[in-house]
C-alpha cells in the first residue's frame, strides 16, 4: 500500500480516556468506509517494545475533509507521544487496508454489533451510507459500560434518528457507575435484545467488532440463533 506523510490538524477528547486525532487528507487519497490504516510516528521522543507503529480503523467517513482516528489512551510510549503531539506534526500513513465494508445488496439489512472503541469503523460506514443516501436497512447496537465511555454516542444516535432506514440502539452495562441520565437499553447485547428490534435474525448480514470477548459472545448468540456463518463479518480490537 502507498505511504503518505500527513499532518495533525487537531485532537480532542471524545469520551473518558478516549481521544480523536484529525489529520490532513493527502491529495488523491481514497479509502472505503470501514477500512484501516497503519500509522507510524516520525522520530518520536520516546519508544518502547511495542514499537512506533499502530493500526487504526478510519473513524472518518470518506466524504469528510479530514482523516480521523480514535483510540483509548493506554499508557504506552506510542500513545504518550500521540497525546502531546502538536498540530502540524507529521506522521506516516500506510493505507488503506481491510474488507470490513458494507455489502452491496441493498435488499439485505446490515446489523452492526459493536462495543467500546470498536465503534470507529461503524461511524465511518454509517456516516458515509447516510451521506450517500444508500437504501440499506441498518441497525446499530452499541454497547458500553456507561455513556461517559461511549465515543461518538450522541453523533451516531442523532445521525440515525434523521434517517428512517437507520435504527440506533445504545446499551449500557454499568449505569450504576454513571453520572449521566440514560433512557436507552441496559445490559449486554443479547438474543432477546436483538429480537426486540428484529423479526428475522437470519436475514441480515452482521458486522461484529469490538473487544475479542464481545465479538466471540456475539458470534455465539448468532450461531445459536441459526445465522449462517457466511453472514457474519468480524473485526476485533485488542489492546487498543
Amino acid at each position: 500500500m502507498p505511504n503518505y506523510t500527513v499532518k495533525l490538524t487537531c485532537k480532542r477528547e471524545i469520551a473518558e480516556g478516549t481521544m480523536a486525532f484529525y489529520f490532513e487528507k493527502p491529495d488523491g487519497f481514497t479509502y472505503k468506509a470501514g477500512q484501516f490504516a497503519r500509522l507510524t510516528l516520525v522520530n518520536p521522543d520516546e519508544t518502547d517494545g511495542e514499537g512506533n507503529s499502530r493500526t487504526f480503523s478510519f473513524a472518518s467517513a470518506p466524504y469528510e475533509d479530514d482523516l480521523i482516528f480514535a483510540t483509548r489512551m493506554r499508557d504506552t510510549a506510542f500513545k504518550r507521544v500521540l497525546k502531546i503531539m502538536e498540530p502540524g506534526t507529521e506522521i506516516r500513513l500506510n493505507a488503506p487496508y481491510g474488507s470490513f465494508t458494507l455489502h452491496d445488496d441493498e435488499s439485505v439489512p446490515a446489523v452492526f454489533l459493536t462495543g467500546g472503541i470498536g465503534v470507529t469503523p461503524v461511524r465511518s460506514i454509517i456516516l458515509q451510507t447516510l451521506h450517500d443516501h444508500v437504501r440499506h436497512r441498518i441497525l446499530v447496537f452499541y454497547s458500553n459500560r456507561k455513556p461517559e465511555d461511549a465515543a461518538f454516542l450522541d453523533e451516531l444516535k442523532t445521525s440515525c434518528d434523521r434517517d428512517s432506514n437507520c435504527t440506533f440502539v445504545g446499551t449500557m452495562t454499568r449505569m450504576e457507575a454513571s453520572g449521566r441520565e440514560w433512557h436507552g437499553e441496559t445490559g449486554v447485547i443479547s438474543k432477546a435484545m436483538l429480537f426486540k428490534y428484529m423479526n428475522d435474525l437470519k436475514l441480515p448480514i452482521y458486522y461484529l467488532d469490538g473487544p475479542p470477548a464481545m465479538v466471540g459472545a456475539m458470534r455465539q448468540i448468532l450461531s445459536e440463533a441459526g445465522v449462517d456463518a457466511n453472514r457474519i463479518r468480524t473485526e476485533e480490537f485488542s489492546g487498543y
